[in-house]
Formats: structure tokens, sequence, C-alpha cells
């Protein structure tokens, strides 16, 4: 089905009669759907035509963060998560302190 062919009111009802509720915004959403305005589809032809020439593809920081995996009791990860956002870059920090003295 081509969305412009979309019966807007009937997808609506079978989409709230499966939720067995009214869904409060749903049939401006899916006016939005079919006019393209929110549900853009990221196909990669789509990336590519969107793609600035001669802008590096990737990261271009020298010093890019490596993912790992690192395991900690259990408290201290509770801890660590529960001093707010940022943990992951505040326990960065301490592990440079302590193996780099920086």
């Amino acid at each position: 089905m081509r969305l412009e062919d979309l019966d807007i009111e009937a997808e609506a009802r079978a989409i709230e009669a499966d939720a067995e509720q009214n869904l409060p915004g749903l049939r401006e959403s899916l006016g939005q759907l079919q006019r393209g305005e929110y549900a853009a589809m990221h196909t990669p032809e789509r990336i590519l035509e969107r793609r600035k020439a001669g802008r590096p593809v990737g990261t271009v920081k020298e010093d890019a963060k490596v993912q790992t995996a690192i395991r900690f009791d259990a408290d201290v990860l509770a801890a660590a998560k529960a001093s707010g956002p940022g943990w992951q870059t505040r326990i960065n920090e301490l592990v440079r302190r302590e193996f780099i003295g920086a």
C-alpha cells in the first residue's frame, strides 16, 4: 500500500480497536505520516544524497573513545549511576588519574 492511499480514519479505528482504547493524537500522527512530515525513511540512498561533499564520514576526533567491557561490583556501578548524568565521564577521569596521573 502506498501512503497516499492510506485511509487515515480506517487505520485509526483498526489501531484503536487493537489497543482497546482511544489514542489521542493518532489521526494527526497518521496524517503527518501520510504527508511525510515526520516519517521520512532514511534509506542508504537518501543518506548518501544528504551527505555534504567533502565532509568526512565517521568519527573525526583524534582521541576518540574506545568501547570496551569492564566489570564492576554491583554497588560500585549503582553508586556511579546514582551520581547522575556524566557518570561514565567521571569514571574515565578517575581511571585516568589513577593510571596515567593526568
